[in-house]
């Protein structure tokens, strides 16, 4: 089989590891296993995500005679993965650098059957077109939702306590300390709110719980009582509903079509004046000028995440320059930690296809032709 492989371009210098090993960890929380492919051909805590990384499968896939082609070009119809897809099997993409799988590019490859995700978020795979086509979508779920979560809570403290700006003023050579934390918050007994809390939401929730803030959350499935009770949530039916008491929101969602605009100006406006908004879940679920716009009014007192759309944001992208904002290229699950999961992950889907033996419940998104394992929990489709 030709498996068609796009990656993020390869660093400008040469990789050198900054560490010499990973910590181990025994699985995720809540008991789901780690990945468990047969082996791998990769040390964990180098760059597998890049292309020279080839997320570590190109001498798995060449000993079983399978073909693996692999680029960063994507856009564009004179793109490498437009010449090379109208004869691959399986394309696998990554959230951080998507071959966005459109209805049309469904249509010019009739022998896709596998798109699979290395990483968290299909979004960028049509999904109503993959059910009409009969491709089978997979990620590999779990992977880097604690890395995610992570980022969210330094996003978070970022804001509030104004640390890109004071970080400046030392690089120009400064020391103006009024400059510095004229913007400058304590996190403490602030109420903070997550659209989701699913998996990453979570995570962010329990990592919060120790700043002695007070925790909001919405969610399509509502959490078990113990745990609101151990983390003390307050339970909202809906963004609309949560957003006004919040001092910080962060969305940690998937992208389908209830949430996509979900933040525009009239949620935005009715936000607190100054609260802040963290998103790594994906760009398209808030409006991007109302974003600008609300940052440029004070309604917005910032602005942190690291999802765009399209994803790479041209260098005209307004949240390049828009005030009081701390984004970065997307980044939050693509850590040389979350990566050695999520390439382990990828082989371990790629053996169970090759093999014709299932694939993990919770790797599905969806299968047979409908939402399947984590996609009917998490997704909706427009059909």
């Amino acid at each position: 089989m030709k498996v068609l492989c796009v990656l993020y371009d390869d660093p400008s210098v040469p990789f050198s590891a900054v560490r010499d090993d990973l910590p181990s960890l025994p699985g995720y929380p809540g008991g789901q296993t780690l990945p468990t492919p047969s082996s791998v051909d990769f040390t964990p805590g180098h760059l597998l995500g890049s292309v020279s990384g080839e997320l570590g499968l190109r001498r798995f896939l060449e000993a079983g005679g399978h073909t693996l082609v692999v680029t960063s070009s994507k856009d564009g119809a004179d793109s490498v993965f437009d010449r090379e897809l109208a004869d691959a099997d399986v394309v696998i993409s990554q959230p951080f650098w998507p071959a966005y799988l459109t209805a049309g590019r469904f249509a010019r490859a009739p022998r896709l059957k596998l798109a699979l995700t290395a990483g968290i978020g299909s979004d960028h795979v049509d999904l109503d077109a993959a059910i009409a086509h009969g491709v089978t979508v997979a990620e590999v779920t779990y992977c880097n939702s604690i890395s995610v979560a992570e980022h969210v809570v330094m996003s978070i403290l970022n804001l509030v306590r104004n640390f890109v700006p004071a970080h400046q003023i030392v690089r120009d050579g400064g020391w103006n300390i009024a400059d510095a934390v004229s913007r400058s918050y304590d996190v403490e007994g602030m109420h903070v709110g997550t659209v989701a809390a699913g998996r990453i939401g979570l995570a962010v929730l329990r990592r919060l719980a120790p700043f002695d803030v007070h925790l909001h959350y919405t969610d399509r499935h509502r959490l078990p009582a113990a745990v609101e009770e151990e983390l003390g949530l307050t339970f909202h039916t809906s963004a609309a509903e949560m957003v006004p008491v919040c001092d910080v929101v962060t969305v940690n969602a998937p992208l389908h079509p209830e949430t996509e605009g979900l933040f525009d100006d009239a949620l935005i406006s009715s936000m607190k004046r100054g609260a802040y908004l963290v998103n790594t879940a994906r760009a398209r679920i808030v409006d991007r000028d109302a974003v600008v716009r609300g940052l440029e009014s004070g309604q917005l007192a910032g602005y942190a995440g690291d999802v765009w759309y399209p994803q790479p944001a041209p260098a005209d992208h307004p949240w390049r320059t828009m005030p009081h904002h701390a984004m970065t290229p997307h980044i939050s699950g693509s850590s040389l930690s979350a990566q050695a999961r999520y390439a382990a992950g990828t082989r371990e889907i790629l053996e169970s296809f090759f093999a014709g033996t299932p694939i993990r419940e919770e790797y599905l998104i969806v299968d047979g032709g409908k939402l399947a394992g984590t996609g009917a929990h998490s997704y909706a489709v427009k059909s």
